[in-house]
């Protein structure tokens, strides 16, 4: 099954749609024409069941919220296989660690298509129009102005870790666009949390 690729830091001045970025797990579902569902679950590098002692419980909730919905839209759209990368995340959840408290969630936030790639963001928010997906919080090239809003937590909406970049690939070929901008508010709490390795959680 399809990994999410690496999500560089380094800002492109193209046009881009910014996504709410809610603090979570990258949870990976494989989704098959053949078996009209989903066939196999992952975080993002390795496989995981329902016994998995922190991701377990997001098999559910993503077959539960879901399945049917995505399996109406992949049958129309004629595809054999899709990877769906879902959030998994609760109120409280920070830099990849749940509260044990929380009433927790997934949120589909990408689809990679068999024998096409991740979609490109318009894309994506075409085809997922009526089912739950991470707010688009700005639109257009991103300003400095827009990166301000993102750092210092002023941009309407956003949740405290901050937006993912998404736009058209820079090249044929490619992968569309990805980058990502955090909060100052944020990279402190982590920084402050995990000193010795805050850097491999940004």
């Amino acid at each position: 099954m399809k990994q999410y690729p690496s999500i560089q830091r380094e800002i492109v001045g193209k046009p881009i749609i910014a996504f709410a970025k809610n603090d979570g797990n990258n949870i990976r579902a494989e989704w098959s024409k053949k078996h009209k569902g989903f066939v196999k679950f992952g975080s993002r590098k390795v496989l995981i069941d329902e016994t998995h002692e922190q991701l377990g419980k997001s098999i559910n909730l993503i077959k539960t919220k879901y399945e049917k919905d995505l399996t109406d839209i992949f049958k129309k759209e004629r595809y054999e296989e899709v990877v769906c990368f879902f959030e998994f995340f609760g109120p409280n959840s920070f830099a990849g660690m749940h509260d044990p408290n929380d009433t927790l969630d997934v949120l589909l936030f990408d689809l990679d298509v068999y024998k096409y790639g991740l979609l490109p963001p318009r894309e994506f928010i075409k085809l997922t129009g009526k089912i739950d997906t991470p707010s688009v919080l700005y639109e257009g090239r991103p300003t400095q102005e827009f990166i301000k809003s993102v750092y210092d937590s002023t941009l309407e909406n956003m949740p405290l870790e901050g937006v993912v970049c998404k736009g058209l690939p820079i090249k044929n070929g490619y992968p569309p666009l990805m980058f990502k901008l955090k909060s100052k508010i944020w990279l402190d709490k982590v920084k402050e949390k995990y000193k010795d390795n805050w850097e491999e959680l940004i």
